[in-house]
């Protein structure tokens, strides 16, 4: 198998400082908005926004954690997934701005269940997705609202996010499983 890295840590940065700024923006400004992460890597990337933002603001933007576990439809399939808690605010997030955070885009399907885990905490004012990664294959017509990078890939390729605070080092790798290639 394969690997190269694509984004270093330097242009995950720029990229997360960008999406930020784009964030702000779209919402005119601040108010009534909540950066809700998908664990586990979305839910660091949420806080680094969340930060960037309260920077840019000069006030402090709330962050959530919204488990998705439950919801997913292919759950069945991948038994070893263990829930995480989820961490919303105590009243939901009606009419809120909610601003969902997610690692890799990839089918839609892990956004798809977190739509219908947020529906859960309430009926936010608006719902958009940023992704540091879109690397195409959507199986469902959802699009990232922000995007760090987009990464077309293959289906036999895998994205890798690493993160100094979950894996000790920073960066976006493509590694290419050759197990997956058809002769």
């Amino acid at each position: 198998m394969g690997t190269r890295i694509v984004l270093e840590s330097a242009d995950i940065s720029r990229a997360l400082t960008r999406i930020s700024h784009e964030i702000v923006e779209a919402n005119k400004g601040v108010s009534g908005l909540l950066i809700v992460g998908i664990p586990t890597r979305g839910s660091l990337l949420a806080q680094r926004i969340a930060a960037l933002i309260s920077r840019i603001a000069g006030v402090d933007i709330p962050t959530a954690t919204l488990d998705v576990t439950m919801y997913r439809d292919d759950l069945a399939e991948k038994p070893t997934l263990a829930p995480q808690p989820s961490e919303m605010p105590i009243e939901g997030v009606d009419n809120l701005s909610v601003v969902l955070v997610d690692d890799v885009l990839y089918s839609g399907r892990t956004v798809r269940a977190a739509l219908d885990a947020l529906a859960e905490h309430g009926r936010p004012t608006s719902v958009r997705l940023a992704t540091l990664i879109d690397r195409g294959h959507r199986e469902l017509p959802i699009r990232a609202d922000f995007i760090g990078k987009n990464l077309p890939s293959s289906r036999h390729e895998r994205i890798s996010l690493r993160l100094l605070e979950h894996d000790g080092v920073e960066e976006v790798a493509i590694s290419v499983d050759d197990s997956q290639l058809v002769a």
